[in-house]
Order: C-alpha cells, then sequence, then structure tokens
C-alpha cells in the first residue's frame, strides 16, 4: 500500500491510500487447485497451462526460467505472488498470439487478401493546409501499412516532382525523398510487398522522369510485370515478398499535355475530371512509365453504370470508390461488389469532406471484400485503432486472409463461418488493472483526486455480432479491481474485433482517456490473460495493463 497527496488549496491536502496489486479471488483458486502446500511445482503448472491456458505444457520451463533470478528453484516452485506476477506479464502471458510471422496461406492471389492501406500517406496532419512529409511515411510503414498513396504534381517551376493535395494549402514535399524514404523503410515492419498507389497528374516528361526516379531509387526490388503479364489473376504476396509495386491509372497514349490548369477541386473525383479531359491531339509514346504500372487502376466516371464496371472482368484491376460510392453501391449491388473483388482490387477512401483527416467504419468494405480500406494514419479515434487491431492478425505482416464466404459465390455462400470454424460466444471477466501511476501524472486525471476508471469493451463486427459493455468506475484507486463479467454472441469470427477503451469517469465533463487496445477474436488466447494498453497514437505503454479472462463458447 502507497499514499498519494493532492493539494486541494493553500493551506490543506487529500490523502489517498492505493493498494498494491494483489491477486483475484479467482486466481487465488487456480493457484491453490494447481498447487501443494502453498507452491506450484513445474509440473502442476504444466497442468495448469493445459487446462486452463490450452498452451503447451514446454512453456513451464520457460516461465521457471523468468524468475530464476529470485532464486525460486531453491523452492522449486512458485508462490502465490510470483504465479500472480506471471499472469500479469506482457511478455509470458500475452492475451493475444504472439506470433512474430505470418501464418496464414500467403499463396493466394492479392485479391484474397485485405491489404493495410493508407491515405494520402505524406500528409501530417489536416487535409488543407498541413505540411506534405516523408515522415508519416516511415511511421506508416514501421507500423506495418503496406499500401502508401502519394499524390504527384509538377512542382512550381514545373521541371520536377511534388507530392502534394492539388487543391489546397499543404506545403510540398519532393517525391524523391518519399521514394527514398519508401526504400529504406518497406521491410521493417513486414517483408511482404509493399504497394504504392500514384495519383498522377503530370505532363508526359515529367513521368518519364517519375520512371527513371523509380529504377535507380528502388533497383531490383522493383517489381516490374512482362507485358501481358497476370491478366487474369494477380500474383501472390509470398510471391512479391520484398518486391514494391506500383499502381496508377495508365496514361493516355494520345495526348497533347498541357500543365493542371485548375485546382481548386480537392477530391479526388473532381481532379480525376480533369485528366479526362485533356486534350488527344497529339500522339505521344511512353511506354516505360507505362511498363513500371504493376497494377492498372481505373476510377469510376461521373455517370458511370456500376453494375456495369462489376462486371467488367475482362482482365485484373484495381478500382477506387470514396466510402460515398461504396455505400450506394453496397445498397444496389452488393453481390457484384463481392464477386468483383475475387479477382479485382477495390480500394476505399475517405470522402472530400473530412478535412480534419478524420476516418470511417472499415467494416462496411471489409464486408464486401474491398482490400485496400485506405484510413488517415496521422488520426487517432476509434476507427483507425479498429484498422490497426485488426492488422495485429498474422503476426502484423500487413496482410490478412478475407473469410473464405467472400471468396466463393456470394449468392450462394452465408455470409458466416462453416460450422468447423465457429466460435459461437466469447465470455470476459475483467478482473483489475494496474500501472498509470507510472505513466501519468498525479493530476492527469483530477487535481484533487486518483482516477475513476472503468473499462468499455466493444466487439466491432458484422451485424448482431456488434455490441457494448461498460464495468462500473472505480472510485479513486490507481489499481483498480472491477471483477465483472460480460458475454458476447458471435457469428462472424472472422471479422469480429475485441476494443478495450479505458476512461477516467468525470461527472463534470467529458472522460478522460486512459489507454486501449483493439483484438482481432479469431487469434485471442483462451485462460487468464494480460492485456497490455495502448496510447491514442498506437504506441505501447510500458506499465499500463489490464488482468482479463476469455473462454470461447463453441
Amino acid at each position: 500500500m502507497y499514499k498519494h497527496s493532492f493539494k486541494v488549496c493553500f493551506f490543506f491536502s487529500r490523502r489517498f491510500r492505493t493498494n498494491v496489486a494483489e491477486a483475484p479471488e479467482d486466481v487465488k483458486r487456480m493457484f491453490d487447485k494447481y498447487s501443494e502446500n502453498g507452491i506450484m511445482n513445474i509440473e502442476q503448472l504444466q497442468k495448469f497451462l493445459n487446462d486452463v491456458q490450452g498452451e503447451d505444457s514446454r512453456k513451464a520451463q520457460v516461465i521457471f526460467n523468468n524468475f530464476k533470478h529470485l532464486n525460486f528453484f531453491q523452492r522449486r516452485g512458485l508462490h502465490l505472488e510470483e504465479f500472480f506476477r506471471y499472469l500479469l506479464d506482457q511478455d509470458l502471458n500475452l492475451a493475444f498470439s504472439p506470433s512474430h510471422s505470418a501464418y496464414q496461406d500467403m499463396t493466394a492471389p492479392l485479391s484474397h487478401y485485405y491489404i493495410f492501406t493508407g491515405h494520402n500517406s505524406y500528409l501530417t496532419g489536416n487535409q488543407l493546409s498541413s505540411d506534405c512529409s516523408e515522415t508519416p511515411i516511415i511511421r506508416a510503414l514501421k507500423k506495418g501499412v503496406r499500401a502508401i498513396e502519394l499524390d504527384l504534381w509538377p512542382n512550381s517551376k514545373k521541371n520536377g516532382v511534388d507530392v502534394r493535395h492539388g487543391g489546397t494549402l499543404t506545403a510540398p514535399v519532393e517525391l524523391v525523398k518519399c521514394l527514398r524514404a519508401i526504400k529504406d523503410h518497406a521491410f521493417t515492419a513486414s517483408k511482404y510487398p509493399v504497394i504504392i498507389t500514384f495519383e498522377d497528374h503530370l505532363t508526359h516528361d515529367l513521368r518519364q522522369e517519375v520512371a527513371e526516379m523509380l529504377k535507380s531509387t528502388f533497383g531490383s526490388i522493383l517489381y516490374v510485370p512482362e507485358p501481358g503479364e497476370y491478366l487474369n489473376e494477380f500474383p501472390s504476396p509470398e510471391l512479391l515478398k520484398g518486391k514494391i509495386l506500383i499502381s496508377t491509372k495508365p496514361p493516355e497514349r494520345t495526348t497533347r499535355e498541357k500543365p493542371p490548369a485548375d485546382e481548386s477541386a480537392s477530391s479526388e473525383e473532381d481532379i480525376e475530371g480533369y485528366m479526362e479531359e485533356l486534350d488527344k491531339d497529339e500522339e505521344i509514346d511512353i511506354p516505360e512509365y507505362e511498363s513500371l504500372i504493376a497494377i492498372h487502376a481505373k476510377k469510376m466516371k461521373r455517370g458511370s453504370d456500376l453494375r456495369t464496371l462489376f462486371n467488367d472482368m475482362e482482365k485484373v484491376l484495381r478500382l477506387s470508390l470514396s466510402e460515398q460510392k461504396l455505400e450506394e453501391a453496397v445498397s444496389k449491388y452488393g453481390h457484384e461488389i463481392i464477386r468483383f473483388t475475387q479477382r479485382n482490387l477495390l480500394r476505399v477512401y475517405p470522402k472530400g469532406s473530412r478535412f480534419n483527416s478524420s476516418n470511417y467504419n472499415p467494416m462496411l468494405g471489409w464486408t464486401h471484400g474491398a482490400q485496400m480500406v485506405a484510413f488517415n494514419m496521422q488520426r487517432a479515434g476509434k476507427y483507425l485503432w479498429t484498422m490497426e487491431g485488426m492488422f495485429r492478425g498474422n503476426g502484423g505482416c500487413g496482410y490478412i486472409k478475407k473469410p473464405e464466404f467472400l471468396l466463393n459465390n456470394p449468392k450462394t455462400s452465408s455470409s458466416r463461418s462453416t460450422p468447423s470454424q465457429r466460435i459461437k460466444g466469447l465470455k470476459i471477466k475483467v478482473y483489475m488493472g494496474e500501472g498509470w501511476h507510472l505513466e501519468f501524472d498525479l493530476s492527469h486525471f483530477d487535481f484533487y483526486s486518483p482516477p475513476d476508471l472503468y473499462v468499455e469493451i466493444r466487439m466491432v463486427g458484422v451485424g448482431k455480432d456488434r455490441a457494448t459493455r461498460k464495468t462500473i468506475p472505480i472510485e479513486n484507486q490507481w489499481v483498480p479491481v472491477w471483477n465483472e463479467e460480460f458475454s458476447f454472441s458471435i457469428s462472424t469470427p472472422e471479422l469480429a474485433l475485441l476494443q478495450i477503451v479505458v476512461r477516467d469517469h468525470d461527472t463534470s465533463g467529458k472522460d478522460d482517456f486512459a489507454g486501449q487496445t483493439c483484438l482481432p477474436v479469431k487469434e485471442l488466447q483462451s485462460g487468464i490473460r494480460a492485456v497490455p494498453l495502448y496510447n491514442k497514437r498506437g504506441e505501447r505503454y510500458k506499465h499500463v495493463k489490464l488482468l482479463m479472462r476469455f473462454d470461447f463458447q463453441k
């Protein structure tokens, strides 16, 4: 037990006692069951790992070795306190499967995977006036993002290429700086391919310059397809491991180029309108630039018939739709979209009115097979946490295999798991939490007292799987003990994510943020587990964590 003092005024202060973390009653009962005379030996720990945690008993030796510095082997076992500390250990007992490499089949075509995708990846802040820089690109790649978007424009002298958000006050950054940053950091977090999507607003001379820049910067890691290669099917992430791919709309072969004259519209759709209105009188051959395009892109033109577009299956391509256009398309052509995404790539991007770089619910895109749901990585919030949670799966490699029901005939397949894979429900018990007093100033949550922490648990997923539960706030405690249990029904575990947010309850204003995490349900480990929390930016706290129990109902 320790004490904290909070100054109320010049002459008075309030003192609060905070208990050190103690083993919950469930943990004590579990220890009593699997120990003898107050000591748990290695054989008893092995049995606990098998029966309760569902883990390989060989891990018991790793746990014992971890406590060698405390001379436990003199007692030939763990006491309750050591057993409790093991359960709270973020490295030894994670709730999330600690896979450090992809474990899913990575040999299917690219269209069979969700791809961690950024939108306007060069922006440091809002969409209208923030700086453009290579720094957010580096940050995104280190997080495992596998698709980077760059908007290419002529520089102010029309003799070079800048990256900026057209029609806005954003300060540009040179393309070559972005490309070098991608080369240096592309495979830091994952060895699987990086896709660079270009929004191309260049003249043919500058495109030739870009082609030379791509070849000189990336060299052998730039994937250059053979003419006519992969017309019917994209290659696999495994085949493309360690490669960088370019995706953009091939330029017109018969175009008299002129510099972009009107950048007044900042949306991708409006800029596309400019590109389609260029004169087509003078024939210009630019085979080199076009030959570097590994994934050909297509945009929906104004007035286009979506049904015709989704059924245009002559060769594989990437199609881009805004979040609004996707909503409209889903209401009319849901089955066609799923069929389209079985062979082609669908990229969804934020609507143009999201000037503050906010994001949208990615689930609509995912449930209809959209592989590239593009997000503003610089704006924290629940939807970005959802995105980060999704791509913690499969070893954090940036590629997640789509559910089988999205890869089969959408009119005959069910939007649920097969019986052999089905998880019908998840029972969760929130025991306690600790570490806030080591990460936050004493007055961070309240000037006059410790925080009143509570846990909000959201099941993110399809339709009826969505649900939210909350614990009661525990007043004036840095080490809160909740001991509350909740149950969730799950119909589609492949798309179910468990989002956990801890807040400080404030009766006079907005509740303060105190940590978050989001985890794919299918990769949760059953049993009593440590759940480390992250800050708003997705950076893991060193000390803040929860102790929870997960039991699957099958």
